[in-house]
């Protein structure tokens, strides 16, 4: 592995274990062993690499963001990009535990990440209106506004929550939350498949 990734790998496991605001460059060079030159070399400074993680974060979500239009969905597979967006979002959890003190440090970030949750609700609401297409979801375009908003807020704000109230942010339950979110806009039959689905969620 490259010097760069390998600092961009240790920086994500420090700020997601300590939180951004208390690591420092020293500590990450300390920690993979090498010269606090060789690591501002490849970044000077916290800002370009929280810059180059979430440049990675958008990288590694873009395929789910944009999914070919004729490409034919299950319903199971609606919950599994739900299911791979948020592993993403806790693999990068460090970004969402003080966001808004994050992105007012870093403009580029503020930039970066509204653009990003611009591009998420779009995702979002395209899904939405193909289960809407295919039958499976009633609901009126005020309320599937209002679903998107919530399931956004949801993913962003799940597993941080779930650590203020001393629990080890689990992925497992913010895929539970958000699908229950949805189940009451879901037809009948796609209402309990997701129920169903959702409760092994909560149980594994």
């Amino acid at each position: 592995m490259k010097t760069r990734d390998r600092i961009l790998e240790c920086a994500l496991q420090l700020f997601n274990q300590k939180g951004e605001p208390n690591v420092s460059t020293l500590e990450i060079a300390n920690e993979l062993g090498i010269s606090p030159g060789n690591l501002y070399y490849h970044f000077h400074g916290k800002e370009p690499l929280i810059l180059g993680l979430f440049e990675r974060f958008q990288a590694e979500l873009a395929p789910l963001l944009a999914p070919p239009e004729d490409v034919q969905l299950d319903v199971e597979d609606y919950w599994l990009f739900l299911h791979l967006i948020v592993e993403r979002l806790a693999h990068y959890r460090f970004l969402f535990q003080d966001l808004s003190n994050l992105a007012s440090r870093v403009p580029k970030l503020e930039r970066g990440i509204r653009q990003w949750l611009n591009s998420l609700k779009r995702a979002l609401a395209e899904l939405l209106a193909r289960l809407q297409a295919d039958g499976l979801l009633q609901s009126d375009t005020q309320a599937l506004g209002q679903l998107v908003e919530q399931i956004t807020l949801t993913l962003l704000f799940s597993l941080d929550y779930q650590r203020i109230m001393g629990r080890e942010g689990e992925s497992r339950l913010v895929v539970y939350q958000v699908m229950m979110l949805a189940a009451p806009h879901l037809a009948n039959e796609a209402r309990f498949a997701a129920e169903h689905l959702a409760q092994r969620y909560l149980e594994d």
